[in-house]
């Protein structure tokens, strides 16, 4: 098994661009759980007629694991840059909340994770440090204030403030992602650039090494 670097946090927290850095970095594999989900709203939204447990057995999804690219593929099709849509992320919590396809994105990133062959892996998103990687290397829970997130999420123009708004108050309801479970380092990013906490994340790592 490859050195699991388990990272969850909210939007706008940072995690996404500090855990596709650290991935750069340390030469190590990248993957965004965030858009198995963001593929699979997706693939609900272009076949609306078709009942969740359909949904589930037709998903085919690959997302690649080089930071440099995370290109996902639905179906062989690039989507890298559909599930980042205003559309694709306004309907993602609804499915999020599935149970069902929790435990089918479970499963997937353990078994990407499992096969992929590389030294280390920094996975992203929600929940991985209390459900999906219990046992991994390195353990972070990446936040930042909600100003802050929102301010972030602005300057961007990824999503709106009420779209933040909305999916936090959704996601909350499933998976706590502002308060560290025992054994989860905290790092907040309110108050550090960028690359401080890129480095405040890779430190962590190295102590986990020593």
């Amino acid at each position: 098994m490859p050195l699991v670097v388990a990272i969850d946090g909210p939007a706008g927290s940072g995690k996404s661009s500090v855990s596709k850095a650290v991935a750069e970095r340390l030469g190590f594999g990248y993957l965004d759980t965030g858009a198995g989900y963001r593929a699979f709203a997706l693939h609900a939204i272009n076949n609306p007629d078709i009942p969740l447990e359909e949904l589930l057995k037709s998903f085919d999804y690959e997302i690649s694991l080089d930071p440099q690219k995370a290109q996902v593929l639905l179906g062989r099709v690039d989507v890298t840059s559909e599930i980042r849509t205003q559309e694709v992320a306004s309907r993602v919590s609804e499915f999020a909340r599935e149970p069902r396809v929790r435990s089918l994105q479970h499963q997937d990133a353990r078994s990407r994770v499992a096969l992929c062959g590389l030294d280390g892996v920094v996975s992203e998103g929600r929940d991985l440090t209390t459900v999906v990687f219990v046992d991994a290397g390195v353990r972070i829970l990446l936040t930042a204030s909600e100003e802050v997130r929102l301010q972030r999420r602005s300057a961007e123009k990824t999503e709106s403030t009420e779209n933040l708004k909305a999916r936090d108050a959704s996601d909350s309801k499933v998976v706590e992602f502002m308060a560290p479970a025992e054994g989860v380092k905290l790092i907040d990013t309110s108050h550090l650039s960028f690359e401080e906490s890129v480095a405040a994340v890779i430190a962590e790592i190295e102590r986990s090494r020593a």
